[in-house]
């Protein structure tokens, strides 16, 4: 199971939110650059970066900060924010992210998604947002009545790599991760899951590994680091 130590840019900063509200956003000393450097440092070697103002404005803002990371470190990136065109794909992948997240382009356009997930094999994660069951778009501030069953069972052949799923209930919440039922859903799927939302402890870290679930890929760890409730030399021992 992969680690990814998340990065949340906003205006240049590293940032976190609580149930993806932009007005409970907490920003941190740390410049991304500099945390991309503590989280190499201590051997990780995925990295979770998302541009909060492309995934708001619908075009990347922050990529000359993400771009500085790529070049400088070796690190795998899954970039997400404001990737909604092929040529947004595309340019991300010249640039030399492991991963490309689409979002709400995903959710909205799924000819586009096929499109790129066959131009670009193995490199497509589709990152969905859900609360109560259905998905949330653009920054999450557009609540849909998709299921995000129904939607992954959609997709299921385009050859989407992964899933981030990310429960928006507790997502920065630091309240543990609705473990059951992502669990429960990726069971029914074939794509790959990572989990996102609301880790808060070594100890849920360790819970999702020891479930030896075949369709758990990975869990994404954001503001239970920058608020030093895990520790980072800690999280790496679970590499």
């Amino acid at each position: 199971m992969i680690i990814f130590p998340a990065i949340d840019i906003k205006d240049n900063k590293c940032v976190r939110l609580i149930k993806g509200d932009f007005n409970k956003m907490t920003a941190y000393e740390n410049s991304p650059f500099d945390q991309a450097k503590i989280y190499f440092q201590n051997g990780f070697k995925n990295i979770h970066i998302v541009d909060l103002n492309g995934a708001l404005d619908g075009r990347s803002t922050n990529s000359k900060i993400v771009k500085d990371i790529i070049n400088n470190f070796d690190l795998k990136i899954q970039i997400g924010g404001g990737i909604r065109t092929i040529i947004d794909v595309e340019n991300w992948i010249k640039s030399g992210a492991d991963k490309v997240i689409m979002g709400t382009a995903a959710v909205e356009n799924t000819d586009l998604l096929r499109t790129v997930c066959k131009k670009f094999q193995n490199k497509i994660a589709v990152s969905l947002d859900v609360k109560d069951g259905f998905i949330v778009l653009s920054g999450w501030k557009k609540q849909t009545n998709i299921l995000a069953l129904d939607f992954i069972k959609k997709i299921e052949n385009f050859g989407v790599d992964r899933i981030i799923y990310t429960d928006v209930n507790k997502d920065g919440t630091k309240k543990g991760p609705n473990i059951k039922e992502t669990i429960e859903l990726s069971s029914k799927v074939k794509i790959p899951f990572v989990i996102s939302g609301g880790i808060s402890s070594i100890e849920d870290i360790k819970k999702i590994k020891s479930l030896n679930n075949s369709n758990i890929k990975g869990v994404v760890v954001g503001k239970s680091i920058y608020d030093g409730d895990i520790k980072i030399t800690e999280l790496a021992k679970q590499i």
